[in-house]
Parts: structure tokens; sequence; C-alpha cells
């Protein structure tokens, strides 16, 4: 029995669509079942929580021997410190993946070793910690900038032709497609070779900058789009302004910091896997429909 975490978010919905196609027995944990798409529901088993609930991940996990593990965004407007946030999440769920010797395939960040702090980045890294301690089995998917977070700007693409982040202009930024994350994921889940603690970086084949990812996203969609960094302050004050914590807004802040003075350098990458996806392959079957919608 495999135990599927945040099986509504993009990543998790991939990755139980994939073990359902390889003839996987899933268990999903879900808040609102009513959320999960229809095959889902008639496929999966479900159990109704939180799964940084004590009692519910002790449910989900009870006869399990795998688990697919991803820590959940926290409340835009309420969102504390995102380290006791993704530690106090991740604590009862590593202690049950231990005491029952479930194997973890987990998301978290690129980026081990970077010295200072770096807000989501630093509290994913913490949690990878507290999971090794635990002595699971443990695959962590080390991963840089998602894609998909472009696809925040395609209002911006469409009506004013921008693309608007603090990211530095001419800092190399990697990334990676969820598609991929959900490929290798479920592969891991579906691989019963492996046991033992490693960590594998996942990334694109590409070296761009914010200003090279605009030259893609222009030759795809036919027309120019421009890159514009905004100073950081500004951007933190922005998230503030549209109601995001104080919290949340200087972890994002830390982490766009961190991303400009290159923590996902800071990790070696030898047992890393290559990505499958490129990001003008991304642009052209992702980010163009989506700005064209």
């Amino acid at each position: 029995m495999i135990v599927i975490t945040t099986p509504t978010g993009d990543i998790g919905r991939q990755v139980v669509n994939r073990l359902l196609d390889a003839g996987e027995a899933v268990r999903t944990i879900v808040r609102d079942p009513s959320r999960l798409p229809k095959h889902m529901r008639a496929s999966v088993e479900i159990v109704q929580g939180s799964h940084g609930d004590a009692d519910t991940i002790a449910k989900a996990l009870e006869g399990a021997d795998r688990m697919f593990w991803l820590v959940p965004p926290a409340s835009f407007r309420n969102a504390g410190d995102a380290r006791p946030y993704y530690l106090d999440f991740t604590r009862h769920a590593a202690q049950e993946a231990a005491k029952r010797d479930v194997r973890v395939v987990g998301v978290t960040s690129l980026g081990r070793g970077y010295p200072d702090k770096a807000g989501l980045l630093s509290a994913a890294l913490a949690m990878d910690e507290m999971i090794e301690a635990s002595g699971v089995p443990y695959r962590a998917l080390a991963l840089p900038f998602f894609m998909e977070n472009l696809l925040r700007q395609a209002q911006g693409i469409k009506e004013r032709g921008t693309i608007t982040m603090a990211n530095a202009v001419d800092r190399p930024l990697l990334t990676v497609a969820t598609q991929d994350v959900a490929d290798a994921a479920a592969a891991l889940l579906l691989d019963a070779s492996w046991s033992g603690q490693v960590r594998v970086p996942l990334v694109s084949p590409d070296n761009l900058t914010p200003d090279a990812m605009a030259d893609v996203i222009s030759q795809t969609l036919g027309h120019t789009v421009r890159y514009r960094q905004a100073p950081l302050a500004g951007f933190q004050a922005t998230m503030v302004q549209r109601g995001a914590s104080p919290a949340l807004a200087q972890d994002m802040a830390d982490m766009v910091q961190a991303q400009n003075d290159g923590i996902y350098e800071a990790e070696t990458r030898d047992a890393g896997i290559t990505a499958a996806t490129e990001f003008r392959q991304w642009c052209q079957e992702i980010l163009g429909p989506a700005v064209h919608a």
C-alpha cells in the first residue's frame, strides 16, 4: 500500500495517476475528499484529515509500506515562520513511518550546504534532517525553482509582455517541471530495491537566467516578452500589501535572496537526475496554452 499526501496538489495528483496506471493500491490523505477527481475517488482509499495530524497519519500508515511526502503551503494570510511550520507538520509522520518501517519519498529543496538563511528552502532542508534522524529509508527529491511558478505570470505576459520577479536578471536559475517530479517520485515508489537515505537532485537540462527565459518565452509565443527584476524590498512589501503575513513575506524574500546567492549550486548533484523536460518544451506545452486561454 502506498500513501500519498497532497493528492489534490499539482505534484501529488500526478503521482496518484501514475501509480494507479501502474496498478498499485493507493491510499490518499485529504482534508476534503470532494476535491479529488471522480476517477480517484473511485480508485483509491481515502483517509480524511490533515497529514500533519498524529491520529490521521497513524491511520493512513496502518498496513502501508511506502509514502509520498510533501508539506502543503502554509496559510497565505496567517503563516508563521516556515521552519517551525515544516517541522511541526512533519514530526508525527516521521515518527509513524519509523515505527512502521515505511519507506518515504519526499519533496524538498536543492541546496543542502548553503550557509545562510533561505526562508522556505531552509525550512525544507530542516525537515530533511528531521526525517533522516528518524531512521526511515528516505529518498529526498531535491528540487530547484518550479517552472510552474511562471504560470502566475501568465496575465502579465499576455497583457503587458512582461515577467516580473525579484530573482537576479543575469543569474542562472535552475528549474524543474512538476511532471518530471511526479515521474521521479512514482518511479521511486514503484522500485522495491532501494534502502537507506539518499538525496536525489532533479534539475532540467537548462541553465537559463530569467532574462534568457523571457527570450525563450518570446520565441514560443511569437511576440516580445521582457523580464523585469523587482527590488527585493519592493517584492516583500507587495506581498504584504496583497495580504500575505509578514512572516511569509520575509521567508519568501529570504528564499529569493538565497536563489540570487546561488543556493541551488551549493549542493553537489553527482547522484542527481537530469529531468526530461526542457524549458522550451514546457513553454510550448504548458505556459503557451495558459497565456492564450
